[in-house]
């Protein structure tokens, strides 16, 4: 348990009209730490920005260890290490063992490749509290076609081994789009053997790289109906065995996520080189300015920060949002999304049902699921 946690009731900025705003702000639980984007995959879906943060910009080893312990300060509890592949960072040991001695619940979010099981063994030794494992097909031509590493798969499959073997609970990130979504449940089956305590059936979300690669990616709306379906009845039949997350297709649900539970309301993200983002997409929106723990500290960013109090409440929603007995449900949904889709990050989120944009984001999304799949653009080639 974290101690001494510093908690701000309320926060105070001027918006853009000049007005003072007032909104009472908890602490964050969890955070993002993007050690790298270093990355010997080159999915076709990566999330990461189209471009990329060098390594000769990467905060240092003693600067992740400060942030982290300002973390645990702020208030956080959850740290998910990731990337890129964060196995590219020589000293992800030390920076578990420095996570887990502020206090913080450790999660790595990898690829599995550059992982061995000596270094399994070593994060076990250092504390790492959870690992998961991403796959990308439930057979090894699928899975390194869409990576776009040869191999990749049989990498994987060891690491789970090893993971269950050191005894670090393993959690599957099955990434589904229109090239796999029939294997759904041979992904299922796959986490269940390796001893998989979580499956996250995870619908590619459609920004960075998976934007470029929307007809080879967007399931049709039939694919969409039978992944819901197989998703209940799993959830039925396995109670008790795994845990299913399921993050659905937006372009064919009804009503938009609660992306990060709400803007900057649960957790913030930290890129390689430092700069503190309210979600992980958040440098689409060109209108923001990011502050960077090299410049200011945590707390100062998370409290004070204009991005992160630029989309807090409702009084940026248009009248469509304040007045729906949603907003506290979906907070106006996903403002990344609004904004690749309306030019406007404070639009209703088109993904709504009582959006106007919504028809023509529909027939978009049939267009794109209904075309025949073009040729991956990968990452970064």
């Amino acid at each position: 348990m974290n101690e001494h946690v510093t908690v701000r009731p309320t926060s105070e900025w001027t918006d853009q009209d000049g007005v003072v705003r007032r909104i009472r702000i908890p602490a964050p639980i969890a955070m993002l730490a993007e050690l790298t984007h270093r990355c010997p995959l080159a999915c076709p879906y990566c999330s990461n920005p189209l471009e990329l943060e060098g390594v000769e910009t990467e905060l240092s080893t003693e600067e992740w260890i400060s942030v982290f312990q300002q973390a645990a300060s702020v208030g956080v509890l959850h740290l998910h290490l990731s990337g890129g592949e964060p196995a590219a960072r020589r000293d992800l040991v030390e920076l578990t063992a420095a996570a887990a001695k502020a206090g913080l619940y450790t999660n790595l979010i990898t690829s599995g490749i550059g992982l061995t099981e000596k270094r399994i063994t070593e994060l076990s030794e250092a504390g790492l509290d959870h690992l998961q494992l991403s796959i990308q097909g439930a057979t090894p031509e699928l899975a390194d076609k869409v990576g776009g590493y040869k191999g990749g798969y049989g990498r994987k499959i060891a690491v789970a081994e090893w993971t269950h073997a050191a005894g670090i609970p393993l959690t599957v990130n099955a990434v589904c789009h229109k090239q796999n979504m029939d294997q759904m449940g041979d992904m299922l089956d796959l986490a269940v053997r390796l001893g998989a305590r979580r499956i996250e059936i995870a619908t590619v979300q459609f920004h960075g790289w998976a934007d470029r690669n929307r007809q080879a990616l967007m399931p049709t709306r039939e694919q969409f109906l039978k992944a819901n379906a197989f998703v209940a009845e799993a959830r039925k039949r396995l109670e008790g065995i795994i845990v299913i997350d399921y993050v659905g297709a937006d372009h064919h649900a009804s009503y938009p996520k609660a992306c990060m539970g709400g803007w900057a309301r649960t957790g913030l993200n930290i890129t390689p080189s430092g700069k503190v983002l309210p979600c992980h997409a958040a440098e689409t929106i060109p209108s923001l300015r990011f502050d960077n723990v090299r410049d200011k500290t945590l707390e100062a960013i998370w409290y004070e920060g204009e991005a992160f109090n630029a989309y807090r409440g409702d009084s940026w929603m248009p009248e469509l949002c304040r007045s729906c007995d949603r907003k506290a449900i979906d907070f106006g949904g996903c403002r990344c999304q609004a904004m690749a889709l309306t030019g406007d990050a404070s639009a209703t989120d088109p993904v709504c049902i009582r959006s106007p944009l919504r028809q023509l984001l529909s027939e978009q999304a049939d267009a794109d699921s209904l075309a025949e799949p073009p040729a991956f653009v990968y990452r970064g080639r």
